[in-house]
């Protein structure tokens, strides 16, 4: 049959990402507790194109996508990406990936367990020159305000939050490491189940525990630098305010070959 993808464009304008944009798609990650878990992401694909091409093969992405959905490990997304470039003849291709991790989690008094749902994504790259992969876990959590806390008489205002943690790979670590990490860091974790007994824990522990956005910040930042040397990573904290109709926000980054460590 007739491949109208492959032949030729006369008008000389290369494009830089061509390919396919909100697939859905069973996946396989690793887990630390269960050795494998099962979710759902939603994936783009993406490869570059040279000018005198007309269009690329759009089943292609499919196809190598569904060869490697069963073993989408930090080390066999690189692999897939690796693939997808030489099935397209492409010198780069991409991908996108989220999904939602879940983790099973006690509430701190009754014990009691339900599963947290935590939102996550790959993004990668892969080209002649190099590879490039960055992770991204979103933790929700709660926080006190230390200045209401200060001020009043009766109490302060709380609200939720999300941190969103995003790393370019370097060490191996797990996501369970970075929600640890971002939840230690906050005025207090979120649960999916608590009993009575459970709510009166975590709202005393995070009166005991007041945190500005910049305080979240600064303490996952340091914790970051204790899993390894990543190359870089950003930190972002939004409190979604409880008294005023805006949320707060702050964000760190860390370049390891821009900006060594302070003394």
């Amino acid at each position: 049959m007739v491949d109208i993808q492959s032949m030729k464009d006369d008008r000389r304008i290369a494009i830089k990402k061509v390919g396919v944009k909100g697939l859905r798609y069973p996946i396989t990650v690793l887990d630390r507790a269960n050795s494998l878990q099962h979710t759902t992401a939603t994936v783009n694909l993406y490869a570059d194109l040279p000018h005198d091409f007309k269009g690329t093969h759009m089943s292609r992405f499919i196809e190598v996508f569904n060869e490697h959905r069963r073993d989408l490990s930090m080390p066999r997304f690189l692999a897939m990406l690796d693939e997808l470039r030489g099935a397209l003849e492409a010198e780069t291709a991409y991908c996108d990936l989220h999904f939602p991790y879940f983790i099973e989690k006690s509430a701190p008094v009754s014990r009691q367990k339900g599963m947290m749902s935590y939102e996550c994504s790959y993004e990668g790259s892969s080209s002649a020159s190099g590879r490039e992969f960055w992770v991204t876990v979103q933790v929700p959590v709660q926080t006190v305000c230390p200045c209401s806390k200060a001020i009043s008489e009766y109490g302060a205002h709380n609200q939720r939050g999300l941190v969103k943690v995003r790393v370019k790979l370097g060490p191996f670590f797990w996501i369970e490491d970075i929600v640890a990490i971002v939840e230690k860091s906050a005025s207090s974790d979120v649960y999916t189940l608590l009993k009575r007994e459970d709510e009166k824990f975590v709202t005393e522990r995070a009166f005991d525990k007041p945190m500005f956005v910049e305080d979240v910040v600064r303490e996952v930042y340091k914790e970051l630098l204790v899993i390894g040397t990543f190359p870089k990573f950003s930190v972002e904290a939004e409190n979604f305010e409880s008294i005023h109709n805006h949320s707060a926000y702050a964000l760190a980054e860390h370049d390891q070959a821009a900006n060594p460590l302070p003394d």
